[in-house]
């Protein structure tokens, strides 16, 4: 499983900013601890061109599909099958996202235990992980707007901790996936030169906490676990 918890703290203004969507500017709350089945907000762009911020369900419900089904994890689609699985691949086709990030959390198996580290870039900016989304309708005219977040192998960074990481799209190619140009070329893993990971407290592995204590250091004095 990878990536299966994710942070976003900065402000609405620092999203826009980032990603040029129209509309009005959200209130959104920082979440330090996003957990499948859970919304949160991704970028879209519309027939027009035009970008638009959307909070959507954390775990991809194909259209074609009864509904949310718990028992399978689609909230990660792997870069190498994507085109092809019969759960992503017309959203592949049709429907690419951006999920705008600052962080997100793995677990390093240390000493009979696992121990949660946060990995974020270097300088702790706001970023993008490449994404897919879907429109899901039900016969009693509910609906349902979920993503799924895409997955690389992972970078000689976080190898370290886990084998596989998120697909980070750098600001360059933000345009080319949403218009749905390039592919495999663009689902690689990210620069280890501009990441980081660091132990945070054990508080992050219950999804229900979703507050600042998920982002400190771990409370028991531990060696040095950081990751470089």
């Amino acid at each position: 499983m990878m990536c299966g918890r994710y942070s976003l703290i900065a402000p609405a203004e620092a999203v826009r900013a980032l990603f040029k969507f129209e509309g009005a500017t959200p209130n959104l709350a920082p979440r330090y601890n996003i957990a499948p089945t859970q919304a949160a907000p991704v970028i879209i762009q519309r027939k027009n061109g035009e970008r638009e911020l959307v909070v959507m369900r954390w775990g991809l419900v194909p259209a074609w599909s009864k509904g949310p089904d718990n028992r399978y994890s689609m909230f990660n689609a792997r870069a190498e099958t994507v085109h092809e699985k019969q759960a992503y691949r017309v959203a592949f086709q049709q429907r690419r996202c951006l999920v705008p990030v600052d962080g997100f959390y793995e677990w390093r198996r240390s000493s009979g235990t696992k121990m949660p580290y946060r990995i974020s870039l270097i300088n702790e900016s706001l970023f993008a992980f490449a994404g897919l989304w879907e429109h899901w309708e039900g016969s009693d005219g509910s609906f349902i707007d979920s993503f799924t977040i895409i997955t690389t192998r992972a970078n000689s960074l976080i190898s370290r901790i886990h084998d596989r990481m998120p697909v980070i799209m750098p600001l360059k190619v933000h345009t080319a996936w949403l218009n749905r140009c390039g592919a495999a070329e663009l689902l690689i893993p990210y620069s280890t030169e501009k990441m980081k990971a660091h132990p945070v407290d054990a508080y992050v592995n219950d999804a229900r906490h979703d507050d600042p204590m998920c982002i400190s250091p771990p409370a028991k004095s531990l060696p040095d676990e950081r990751i470089n």
